[in-house]
């Protein structure tokens, strides 16, 4: 049966009203690129109109503007072989728009009585887009310039502190030796051992290549390799060991626990063992739950009570200790017996080792 002229007429107009409909530009070609029907976006966002558009030749609309070289591929070669393409890219500078990145989808209708086709193109302006993705990229491109430059001058300011820190720790090791005041002498070489434990908190910061986080188990064991070598001698042997999870802390957070046991592994060697004992030990240890956290080092020394010194108050020691605790918004414990054992604890941990 054969349809009416009615009919093909109704058809007519029903697909005039579907592209009309369409929000993006679309074309209606027959199978020689001759435009057989419009959208009205086509025609707004082109700056075309009917009358020189209707049974053109594509590529001879709006003075040749369409007579694009990868355009012609896409209809020409892709589309024969592939019947339909989709996201396939014109980038062209358009009369009267400007430059301008077109997507163009397109589709070849073969229809069932009849030998002609028709191809279906649809075009998408990305040229915002990719304006936007440009942006991106050079805003990239100059970010990490940026930061290339930072590290080099972190490196090279890391370099300096590392070598003020050396000279200084020389300076106060010379004038330890030639003080003939012990007192003076045992200052001297405190304040020398607490300038080592900031060189080698910040010589494992720079190993760890400005990390924001370090793994503070390998931190401590190597902080206190250094500590160990510096401060405990053969006429009094002590085992200084470090137990610690894999949990990572924030740099800054990093530095201030390295002075903390900076400072309570040297009051420990110094105070703990005033007599040899031949299983002496200070355990250092760390345990972490997310954010929250337990520092402590303990030992099993004589303990306060038999040896007050190790808690007169008003020492250095003691005030830096206070000041980093309350920095960090730490707690600390301090417990006696056997030997001593002090805790600093960040929200709810509370694991409390000992010294064996």
């Amino acid at each position: 049966m054969k349809p009416s002229l009615q009919g093909i007429e109704d058809a007519q107009t029903l697909a005039q009203a579907i592209v009309d409909t369409i929000h993006e530009p679309l074309l209606v070609l027959d199978a020689q690129f001759r435009v057989l029907a419009a959208s009205r976006s086509f025609y707004e966002i082109f700056q075309v109109d009917p009358e020189h558009t209707m049974g053109r030749l594509l590529y001879s609309l709006g003075d040749g503007q369409w007579n694009i070289p990868a355009l012609r591929l896409l209809l020409e070669t892709i589309i024969p072989e592939h019947t339909a393409m989709d996201g396939f890219e014109v980038e062209h500078d358009f009369p009267g728009l400007g430059h301008r990145n077109m997507l163009l989808n397109a589709r070849k209708v073969i229809y069932q009585r009849s030998s002609d086709t028709t191809i279906l193109l649809a075009f998408t302006d990305i040229t915002a887009r990719r304006l936007i993705e440009r942006e991106k990229a050079e805003l990239l491109e100059r970010t990490e310039d940026l930061l290339g430059q930072k590290q080099v001058l972190l490196q090279e300011m890391q370099h300096r502190v590392a070598n003020s820190l050396q000279i200084i720790a020389s300076i106060l090791m010379l004038k330890a030796r030639a003080v003939t005041s012990k007192e003076t002498r045992d200052h001297l070489k405190d304040a020398h051992q607490r300038v080592m434990s900031v060189a080698e908190v910040q010589a494992h910061l720079h190993a760890s290549g400005g990390l924001d986080k370090i793994e503070v188990g390998a931190y401590l064991s190597k902080l206190c390799n250094s500590l160990g070598g510096s401060m405990i001698g053969e006429e009094q042997p002590i085992e200084l060991e470090v137990t610690a999870d894999g949990g990572l802390i924030g740099s800054d957070k990093a530095v201030s626990i390295g002075l903390i046991v900076t400072e309570l592994v040297i009051n420990a060697v110094k105070y703990a063992f005033p007599d040899t004992k031949a299983d002496a030990q200070i355990l250092v240890s760390f345990a972490s739950d997310g954010d929250d956290w337990t520092l402590t080092v303990a030992d099993n020394g004589v303990g306060k009570v038999a040896d007050p010194v190790r808690t007169k108050p008003g020492g250095l020691g003691t005030v830096i200790v206070e000041a980093l605790v309350k920095q960090l918004e730490a707690k600390m414990d301090v417990r006696n017996g056997p030997g001593m054992t002090v805790s600093i604890r960040r929200g709810a941990m509370a694991t409390v080792p000992r010294a064996a």
